[in-house]
């Protein structure tokens, strides 16, 4: 439905009610005026068949309390030449453009007069939207990429970083005024920024040319900055990585980016974080993972290995028939994470020698006549008792 609708028809004629006509009473005109004038009722009569959609339309908004409230609104304000016309007769023939009244789009004025004022039919409008001060301007945020040791990461470090683009001005600290003057309250919009443009009962709002927007106005502008409040220069900035900070991380600081025209604040400065790996631990979330050789008899028999972490060694206990690929956990040895800390995960891996002294081989060959192969493989008999595919296959 256009938004001119509201002004230029007038539902309650169409329906053949009275504007203080009840819900029932438009529920029946409007079920009496579709019977008449239904498609099926008179078949190829395309006037009924525009008067079934006009009727249809102005019973969708009457029908509707909310709609009803809004329509009865608006067509009061046109009544009282709010628009800059005359009644709702005044309006026949519609806006030029379309929807447009005195250069303001009905859509953001009744979008306005139903969001921030409107207390419903026959109750008027009181005093007009309040003008709001303009938003301050803000610096643009600045990115940079940092790389760190394993150590360093999981410790945390105070770091300096060197970053360039606009930042305050040392001539006048950011005011945009000489040295020994200062900024004054802009005069036209009294320090808001905007200023507000009457319509009828409508106050809209926009940018103060005279301040361009910023409600201050600098009789004498600093000759470093010619009044912005910015300069361009390299600078240094002091960061806190937090301890335990992760490969990828993307940390904000607040504040620290470009700086901003005078007035406004200063925008973010983001700092992607790369960790270098390590030679020995892995990550896993908040756990560091880590590798251990361990040999055939130690898994056999169990055995007490001691690794390294982060704050020194550890003694671990590997259980006796402790299979190769077996993780075990240390408790609270991992990366830091808030107030606590992740766990180390230790990975047994079995070291199977490729060279054996002659006493080595002589004990795993006696060892070996003990065990029975053929037993653990039990459970592929049946497909060797098969008849061969092939001859023998060589690895």
């Amino acid at each position: 439905m256009a938004q001119r609708d509201y002004v230029e028809k007038d539902y309650y004629r169409i329906l053949g009610v009275a504007k203080d006509a009840t819900q029932s009473d438009i529920a029946k005109a409007y079920r009496r005026l579709a019977r008449e004038n239904h498609p099926d009722a008179k078949p190829g009569d395309a006037a009924a068949e525009s008067r079934f959609k006009e009727v249809s339309e102005a019973y969708s908004v009457l029908s509707n309390a909310d709609k009803r409230k809004e329509y009865d609104e608006v067509r009061r304000l046109v009544g009282t030449g709010a628009f800059g016309g005359g009644g709702p007769g005044g309006f026949s023939g519609g806006f030029p453009g379309g929807g447009v009244a005195g250069g303001f789009d009905l859509g953001d004025i009744f979008g306005q007069v139903f969001r921030n004022g409107g207390n419903g039919a026959g109750g008027g409008f009181g005093t007009p939207r309040q003008t709001r001060r303009a938003a301050r301007p803000r610096g643009r945020d600045l990115e940079t990429t940092m790389t760190l040791s394993f150590a360093d990461a999981m410790a945390g470090v105070t770091t300096t970083l060197r970053v360039s683009g606009q930042a305050t001005c040392r001539t006048c600290s950011g005011s945009g005024a000489a040295p020994g003057t200062s900024p004054v309250t802009c005069p036209v919009c009294s320090g808001s920024g905007v200023v507000a443009s009457n319509q009828g009962l409508f106050s809209f709002s926009e940018p103060c040319d005279a301040c361009g927007g910023t409600g201050r106005q600098i009789p004498t502008p600093c000759p470093t900055c010619h009044g912005t409040g910015t300069e361009d220069r390299p600078r240094e900035i002091r960061a806190r990585i937090p301890a335990g900070v992760k490969d990828g991380a993307r940390i904000r600081l607040a504040g620290r980016g470009e700086g901003a025209p005078a007035g406004g604040e200063p925008g973010d400065l983001f700092v992607n974080v790369k960790v270098e790996p390590h030679p020995l631990f892995g990550r896993r979330g908040d756990d560091l993972t880590l590798t251990v050789p361990i040999t055939y008899g130690e898994a056999v028999l169990g055995t007490r290995l001691t690794v390294p972490t982060l704050d020194g060694p550890v003694t671990l206990r590997v259980p006796p028939g402790t299979p190769s690929g077996k993780t075990l956990r240390v408790r609270g040895r991992g990366a830091p994470a808030g107030r606590g800390r992740g766990d180390l995960l230790v990975t047994v891996e079995l070291a199977v020698p490729r060279n054996l002294t002659k006493t080595q081989r002589k004990a795993l060959e006696a060892y070996a006549a003990l065990e029975d192969g053929d037993a653990l493989r039990e459970r592929f008999a049946p497909y060797l008792d098969a008849a061969p595919v092939g001859g023998d296959q060589g690895v």
